[in-house]
């Protein structure tokens, strides 16, 4: 298993043919701080955040509706789910991680129940 850093990196879907679609921006969260943290005090996020390790979330304080997608060990898309701000949203057994996004981005990208993921880590800070 991966050991995920603070900082940037690619997301990419794999299409039905097995080829990967158009990478999408990504931040990663992986420190206590920074999973805290996470869109809170944002109007919005180009791309989408990984938050690692992480099997449930929150929208309090929220400005912004999202899309949830938890993901299991091997980076299989378990759930997606929308959450407007002020939600709680149940905790998932089998999730390891979850990505953000903003609302109707998921489903413009493809990102399903069954779909397998891509994470590739291209900067980094420590903590």
């Amino acid at each position: 298993m991966a050991r995920w850093r603070n900082g940037t990196g690619t997301l990419t879907i794999t299409d039905r043919e097995g080829e990967p679609e158009t990478p999408i921006p990504l931040r990663i969260a992986a420190s206590y701080r920074h999973r805290s943290r996470g869109l809170l005090g944002q109007d919005g996020i180009d791309g989408a955040l990984l938050i690692t390790p992480c099997g449930s979330v929150h929208s309090f304080r929220m400005r912004f509706t999202i899309d949830v997608a938890y993901l299991d060990r091997k980076l299989n898309v378990v759930a997606v789910h929308t959450m407007k701000p002020g939600r709680l949203g149940l905790p998932r057994l089998r999730a390891r991680h979850v990505i953000e996004s903003e609302a109707g981005a998921m489903a413009k990208w493809g990102l399903r129940p069954g779909v397998k993921v891509g994470i590739t880590q291209s900067g980094g800070t420590p903590g």
